[in-house]
This record gives C-alpha cells, sequence and structure tokens, in this order.
C-alpha cells in the first residue's frame, strides 16, 4: 500500500523542447515540467476521449447524420488540453471552428457536443449553431466561429473587458496560421499592445491553411514574430507539458501587467481542413502517418507514462475502453435527443433582447407598425 501511495503522488520532471522566442529572455522561460501520477492520468483520459470523440463526429458525418460544415481536431489535443491545464476556470477562451476538444475542456459534456454536431435540440447552442458554434458562457468559452479571424477583436475585447473591471484574469485568443494572415488581427493586436490587455494571442499553426501550406501563404512563417512589438514563443505543440508550461508563462506575463503575448503552437491536424477535403491533394500519407509514428500527442504522454512506471500497459488501455464507451453512449443519447421545433426555436437566442416589432428584417413588412 505504502509503494502504490509513493507511486500516485510522487513527483515526476519532464524536460521540455527548445522554445524560439521574441523579444523575450529566454532564460526566463521553463525547462521542465513538474507531474505525478495523477495528473499524467487525468490528461492522457482527457486526450483520448477528446480524438474519440472526434472519431464519432467522423463516423456520424460519413453516415451523413451531420450535415454542413465539420472541422476535427484529432492531432491536436496537446494543445487544447495543455492550454486548459495553464488557466483557471476564470479565465477565458475563444477559438476559430476546430473547437470541440476545447469546448469538453471547459466543461461540455460528450453527450451535448454529440449532441449540437448531430443538430439536436439538446446540444451545446440548442443544436442551432453546429460544428464551428459550440459555446458555454457560462464557463467563459465563447466558441466557435466561423469566420476566419474574426474572433482575435472579439478576444480582445474581452481582454479590454477584464482590465477594465480589474479581474485578474487573461483571455485565450486562439487563431490559426491561416487567420494570422487577416488584417482585423493586426488591428485588434495594436489596441491590446497600446493598452497593455491581458491577452494571451495563441496560433495554432497546423502548416496547413485550408489547403495551402504556410510558405505559399505567408512571407513570414515565424508566426510567433508576426505581431511586433509584442513578444512571442514558439513551442512543440504535439508536447503536452510544452503547451502547459509555456501558457502558464504567459499567462503570468499578462497578470503582471505587461501586457499581451503571442504563442505559436507548432501543431498538425490528421484530417482535412473539413470533411470535405480529404486532405491529400497538398500533402500525402506517408506525411500524415509519420507525424503520427514520431509526433502524436496522446503517445507522447504516454510514452512519458511507461517510462517513469506510473502506469501500465493495461491500466492506459482500461482507459481508452472507458472513453471508448462514453463516446458511443454520448452519440448514441445524440441520436435519441429531440431536434429543434422550428415553430418554437427557430427565431429564439437571435437577439441580446426581445425585439418590440414582431417582424423579420427583409422577410416581412408591416407598415402600420411603421407611421
Amino acid at each position: 500500500m505504502g509503494a502504490q501511495l509513493k507511486r500516485m503522488f510522487s513527483t515526476i520532471t519532464v524536460p521540455l523542447p527548445n522554445f524560439e522566442v521574441h523579444k523575450l529572455d529566454k532564460s526566463s522561460l521553463p525547462t521542465k515540467a513538474e507531474t505525478n501520477r495523477e495528473e499524467l492520468l487525468k490528461y492522457f483520459r482527457e486526450m483520448s476521449l477528446q480524438r474519440r470523440i472526434e472519431i464519432m463526429c467522423d463516423e456520424s458525418y460519413k453516415k451523413k447524420e451531420i450535415r454542413g460544415f465539420c472541422h476535427l481536431m484529432d492531432g491536436q489535443e496537446a494543445s487544447s488540453v495543455g492550454i486548459e491545464a495553464a488557466i483557471t476556470p476564470n479565465d477565458h477562451i475563444i477559438t476559430a471552428y476546430r473547437d470541440h476538444g476545447l469546448a469538453l475542456g471547459r466543461g461540455e459534456t460528450p453527450e451535448r457536443v454529440m449532441a449540437e454536431m448531430l443538430g439536436r435540440k439538446t446540444g451545446s447552442s440548442k443544436g442551432k449553431g453546429g460544428s464551428m458554434h459550440l459555446t458555454l458562457r457560462a464557463k467563459n468559452f465563447y466558441g466557435g466561429n466561423g469566420i476566419v479571424g474574426a474572433q482575435t477583436p472579439i478576444g480582445t475585447g474581452i481582454a479590454f473587458g477584464i482590465k477594465y473591471e480589474g479581474k485578474k484574469e487573461v483571455c485565450v485568443t486562439m487563431y490559426g496560421d491561416g487567420a494570422a494572415n487577416q488584417g482585423q488581427l493586426f488591428e485588434a493586436a495594436n489596441m491590446a499592445k497600446l493598452w497593455s490587455l491581458p491577452v494571451i494571442y495563441v496560433c495554432e499553426n497546423n502548416l496547413y491553411a485550408m489547403g495551402t501550406s504556410c510558405e505559399r501563404a505567408a512571407a513570414n512563417t515565424k508566426y510567433y514574430t508576426r505581431l511586433d512589438p509584442i513578444p512571442g514563443v514558439k513551442i512543440d505543440g504535439q508536447h503536452l507539458f510544452a503547451v502547459r508550461e509555456t501558457v502558464k508563462f504567459a499567462r503570468d506575463w499578462c497578470l503582471a501587467g505587461k501586457g499581451p503575448i503571442c504563442v505559436e503552437i507548432l501543431t498538425y491536424r490528421y484530417h482535412g481542413h473539413s470533411m470535405s477535403d480529404a486532405g491529400l491533394t497538398y500533402r500525402n500519407r506517408e506525411e500524415i502517418m509519420k507525424v503520427r509514428r514520431e509526433r502524436d500527442p496522446i503517445e507522447k504522454v504516454k510514452k512519458i507514462i511507461l517510462d517513469n512506471k506510473a502506469a501500465s500497459e493495461d491500466e492506459l488501455k482500461a482507459i481508452e475502453k472507458e472513453v471508448r464507451a462514453i463516446a458511443e453512449e454520448a452519440t448514441n443519447k445524440a441520436r435519441e435527443a429531440p431536434w429543434p421545433d422550428p415553430e418554437k426555436d427557430l427565431f429564439t437566442d437571435i437577439l441580446g433582447t426581445p425585439d418590440p416589432h414582431a417582424f423579420i428584417r427583409n422577410t416581412e413588412f408591416d407598415k402600420s407598425q411603421f407611421p
């Protein structure tokens, strides 16, 4: 019993890969992370569940149960789990459309995520948002936004609100390498720097903006330098602890009143840009399989667990079996959930306050309401 308790709570030290920095003192960045068995198994479970949910989304889309847009994030689990592990529930997150794992990390349930994907009333956004619009406002998660880069000024505005109200919080504002070329990002970042706002700009660089490689789309692919004069750091986004420790550093930077900071997370998506993209016209299967073999984020955590004898192969297989059952049960329950009612639900949640005029602009017009 004593040996078991010692294994459970003993500290495990994980060396971190090298960073690249811009206008930062490299020696101020962490070189190692500390963890333990309980924490490692928690991360392994969360990452495995996020991937299993994406697999269920993939299967459901191919069965035509999910319609419209669907952007999967499997391969990027170290980003979503690492960021959540570095911040507090009082902090804020806003992202683009590869948002399923982040919603789960913020506390959304697998069943509500799958129900939203399937367009059911019990979904995160009542079945009316779909893949790109998962939200959890009560837990400071603002989605899920479909317009490329449009979330970056919103995240900057959230950070402005934090500073205005004098709170010790930050807003993690995420965008991809494609959105890094959007003008509104630079406009927002300029204001964030001028006003010293507590915003962490996180560029998830998965190497391909839709079907175009970074090198063909950006004159400067060092995204961590692109918000100059805001300081930046580039990390291995497939390494959970590199993500966690760097975002912790960035959070402390913001809370110290030093203003915004940029973190480039070098990651990789296994699927195409969306379900309509096979992802093989601009890259090949060999490239994808090489990343799976050498840089898979879940396998990296698994290796840390096994190398440090924090758990056995059988224990990890039991966790994988558990999350498979959770994902399948969530999907089956979502399939049985009711559809939104066209009469009752179609025009709700559109306006922040009720419209005093009972008409839908450009579709109905009653002149008697406007003398």
